[in-house]
């Protein structure tokens, strides 16, 4: 990547903008990350000892996506549940069986759809609750519902299967829009900070996913029973929510952490042209208390942030429509009973394989960050991601009624796409969201990470939506 002069750039403590006579292209703009990094006046920036603040944010995005990747990877013990529990045969029921069939498509919109509710509520609360509350309270909320589930595992609840269904999916429309606002509050915190923390944050997203995927892999190996199974997963997940507690209490200890956390300038509108106020550039400045702004303005920063939002919502919404609905239906073309072609198929070249590709995809972002924000190969590599729909659909997708072609008649496709899938989709929208909060002034930094997490949350919606509708057409 070619290196970027100062003189040709505004800076913040936050981002750094382009003159409007820059001579240099549009995909070297703004966000080298050694630039973005300036002190204030009278300041002077700590360093991050033991690199204390990136773990602890890696951890937090662990313990934000934890939750509902065991609630995914628990597929098992969901299927066992809807089964009356007590026969490995499912009834003729016509409603049971599509319960079992489109189970991940219904659990999918159940998190989507209240996310998005979540994230419009977080941006209208930004100025008006505390980000340590809101924190707080998600961590709690989603505590107390897997202490639920922890209690859920060892009860029979074969009389009343679909009651249980429907305790599972408010349970887990609860979790997602509590992990939805602590994702998006800590995530919009980040903002505030150097790139390489928010990348920590994204990265531990992942993290979760492999760590989830490696628990699901060694409980089917050393138990037979997918209750024990499910118990440790939500045991798992319940003490890492305690944890990202404690390590989030201790974040403002740190020296490095409070430097970037001390208060700044409310937010105020602003235009692409305008020149930088003193707000802008770092200094905290007294501002009358009536002109303080309760709610961020949304105009600019959505403006500022559609060419990357239209990348975010494309993303995921390939992503959701193949993982985990589809991807998951896809089976071994080998008939044998050996376990690795039957009970540890999808787990591994799934939900290992896909979670650890994505991990990959994360951390490269962490040396190379290219394309650049305003680069028009950014939105072409997101838009080729398309390309893995009939990619997966033609893969060994069971049930199928109507498409009946299965092209690719070997194990190793499902298993190639699935890594591509993953990398690309960790590489790209890291990218993608780690630009957003450092195109616009700090005191806007995690506002617009909470308009990038409904660009995310926008996407999931949608790939779930046509997730399920394409299963009925398959």
């Amino acid at each position: 990547m070619a290196v970027v002069s100062e003189d040709d750039v505004y800076h913040s403590s936050n981002s750094t903008y382009r003159a409007s006579n820059s001579p240099h292209k549009a995909d070297q703009e703004a966000l080298l990350g050694k630039l973005l990094d300036h002190s204030a006046p009278g300041l002077q920036r700590p360093e991050d000892r033991f690199n204390g603040t990136y773990i602890i944010f890696f951890s937090l995005g662990i313990g934000g996506l934890l939750p509902w990747n065991f609630f995914v990877t628990a597929k098992e013990y969901w299927a066992f549940k809807l089964r009356n529990c007590s026969s490995p045969a499912s009834g003729k029921d016509p409603e049971d069986t599509d319960i079992l069939n489109y189970f991940e498509s219904y659990l999918a919109v159940a998190s989507t759809i209240p996310s998005l509710l979540c994230l419009m509520a977080n941006f209208l609360l930004i100025n008006r609750v505390q980000v340590h509350v809101r924190v707080l309270a998600s961590l709690t909320v989603s505590l107390i519902i897997f202490v639920v589930m922890i209690v859920l595992v060892k009860v029979d609840t074969s009389s009343w299967t679909r009651g249980f269904f429907s305790v599972t999916i408010v349970c887990m429309a609860i979790v997602s829009s509590s992990s939805t606002v602590f994702n998006s509050s800590v995530y919009g915190l980040t903002g505030s900070f150097p790139m390489r923390n928010a990348q920590a944050l994204i990265s531990g997203g992942a993290m979760g996913g492999t760590v989830s995927a490696v628990a699901s892999l060694v409980d089917l190996a050393a138990s037979s029973d997918v209750r024990d199974s499910a118990l440790a997963f939500f045991l798992t997940a319940a003490v890492f929510l305690g944890l990202c507690v404690g390590l989030y209490l201790l974040l403002p200890r740190l020296e490095y952490a409070r430097y970037y956390m001390r208060p700044v300038g409310p937010a105020h509108m602003f235009s692409g042209e305008e020149e930088p106020s003193q707000d802008t550039l770092g200094i905290p400045s007294v501002t009358p208390r009536s002109r303080v702004a309760h709610t961020p303005p949304l105009g600019p920063i959505l403006k500022k942030t559609a060419g990357l939002g239209f990348c975010t919502i494309f993303l995921y919404l390939v992503t959701a429509l193949i993982f985990p609905a589809i991807s998951t239906n896809i089976q071994s073309m080998h008939k044998s009973h050996s376990p690795w072609t039957t009970k540890f198929f999808v787990p591994l070249t799934v939900f290992l394989l896909y979670n650890f590709a994505d991990l990959c995809g994360r951390q490269i972002t962490a040396w190379i960050q290219m394309p650049g924000p305003r680069s028009k190969v950014l939105p072409g590599l997101v838009l080729l991601r398309i390309c893995f729909v009939p990619l997966f659909l033609l893969c060994n997708y069971q049930p199928r009624s109507h498409l009946t072609v299965v092209l690719f008649q070997s194990d190793i496709y499902p298993v190639l796409f699935t890594c591509l899938l993953g990398l690309s989709n960790g590489y790209l929208s890291t990218l993608v969201l780690i630009y957003g909060p450092k195109i616009v002034p700090r005191e806007l930094a995690e506002a617009t990470g909470v308009v990038m997490s409904f660009y995310m949350a926008v996407g999931l919606m949608l790939g779930s939506a046509f997730a399920a509708l394409l299963e009925h057409f398959i």
